[in-house]
């Protein structure tokens, strides 16, 4: 790498909890970062699910790095052993970190483009040699353009969730329907939204944790004085197993466990009625305006005033287009990460701690970290992303030996075998997909049983 380039910054795409954490580390190396953020403030993502608690306590979502560089500043961690909330997150640590970077931190800056600066993806002469050129555009249209020694993309997946239709695309009259779908976890504390929603049939599809809390809202709205006659139709397109509602007690982040177990409550206790091996094919809307749910087996459900649509997210590539990326062709996550977190073959929610070696693709000093480093597989864990971008800085700065080294262990889930990416539900619930021995059913309405520990 010439002189010219390595006095180029790091520049990072995403001012939330991984990128953050990156420029964290990056500055602890001695090597200095430009974090692009799309939005007004730092976690604008994150910001957006303001109303939901996390099931990581704030000792496991504060980076050390980070806390380094926020120990002279007078910051205070909040008690570890507790649990933020997203806007508790935003607020009371990922604001005060961007303070701390100061201008290392642009906002209204939009990623448009990553390139090899004067190569496109076709030119391979003196390819190496030359700095990545990052351009980004703010609101008001105007773009400029900033050259770096490597490009760590922190910006996740939160803009793009994945449609309704079993096929992985939109359902048809899917966005016809917009008026009556939402994408995201609803803020039931919001008096318009609560609204929307109290005494209403709501279908909810998708089967993790998002799914998890928006039945678990919808229940306890449901028994709230403004809310009687509020219903979910639950709808998975798989069917239902053991691991379904996930490891429940035996998590080892028992909030996450905890979630599971209000989702279950919710049907157990008539709130929410499970629709299995449902793949959505069409809404058809009734004369009144709500929503009929076509299935691609020709099953057609009762019609529900709303849809909250929670099927997971997907990473948004277009703007990288001219690198070189090396990404799994399921999972769209870097090829040596993909094994690790497969959602077909995964066990026991445990993924190896993993950092420079699995995340580095052929356009060399390029990196996807974070939530998008995991492509559509869910389940990420922040201390994953912290993990992920010290192993990264290490490298950069030359410390190839701590870049190798592992420094996490993540807690384990409780729940064995993949999430069930299955055609046939009927399969799943005679299966269980467990590593733990027999296999295991649930019936909605009785007690959870278990298959042991992996």
């Amino acid at each position: 790498m010439s002189e010219t380039t390595t006095e180029l910054p790091v520049v990072v795409i995403g001012a939330g909890p991984a990128g953050l954490a990156a420029a964290a580390h990056l500055l602890d190396r001695g090597l200095e970062p430009l974090v692009l953020e799309a939005g007004t403030t730092a976690g604008s993502a994150v910001r957006e699910w303001a109303h939901v608690r996390l099931f990581s306590r704030w000792g496991e979502v504060v980076d050390p790095a980070a806390e380094k560089l926020l120990a002279p500043t007078g910051w205070v961690k909040p008690d570890e052993d507790t649990y933020p909330s997203g806007g508790d997150w935003a607020n009371l640590y990922l604001q005060p970190l961007a303070h701390a970077l100061g201008e290392r931190v642009r906002y209204d800056a939009r990623v448009t483009g990553v390139s090899r600066n004067g190569r496109d993806r076709i030119v391979d002469a003196d390819r190496e040699t030359q700095p990545l050129v990052v351009h980004y555009e703010s609101t008001d249209g105007r773009e400029q353009r900033v050259r770096a020694r490597a490009v760590i993309d922190a910006s996740g997946t939160w803009s793009t969730p994945s449609p309704a239709g079993g096929s992985g695309l939109a359902a048809l009259g899917e966005k016809a329907a917009a008026d009556r779908v939402a994408y995201r976890v609803p803020d039931l504390k919001d008096p318009a939204t609560r609204a929307r929603y109290a005494g209403r049939r709501t279908a909810v599809i998708g089967s993790g944790a998002s799914a998890f809390t928006a039945l678990a809202y919808l229940a306890d709205l449901a028994t709230s004085p403004d809310g009687p006659g509020t219903h979910a139709v639950w709808i998975l397109r798989r069917g239902i197993s053991d691991s379904t509602f996930g490891g429940g007690e035996a998590d080892q982040l028992p909030a996450r466990g905890a979630l599971g177990l209000a989702a279950k409550a919710a049907v157990d206790s008539g709130h929410a009625d499970a629709v299995t091996g449902f793949r959505t094919g069409a809404f058809e809307r009734t004369e009144d305006g709500r929503v009929i749910l076509s299935g691609e087996d020709g099953r057609r459900l009762d019609p529900v005033d709303e849809v909250i649509v929670l099927t997971g997210l997907r990473p948004d590539l277009s703007f990288l287009d001219e690198l070189r990326l090396s990404l799994d062709e399921r999972l769209q996550a870097p090829v040596e990460l993909a094994p690790l977190i497969d959602p077909n073959q995964h066990s026991c929610g445990t993924v190896y701690p993993h950092g420079v070696r699995e995340l580095s693709h052929p356009e060399k000093d390029v990196y996807l970290v974070g939530m998008k480093s995991y492509g559509r597989a869910p389940t990420f864990l922040a201390m994953t992303g912290y993990e992920q971008v010290r192993s990264i800085a290490a490298h950069l700065a030359g410390d190839h030996e701590a870049a190798e080294r592992v420094e996490l262990t993540l807690p384990e889930t409780g729940v064995c075998g993949g999430a069930g990416l299955f055609d046939e539900p009927a399969a799943a619930e005679e299966t269980g997909g467990g590593c733990c021995g027999a296999p295991a059913t649930l019936t909605i309405g009785a007690a959870p049983t278990s298959s042991g520990g992996c």
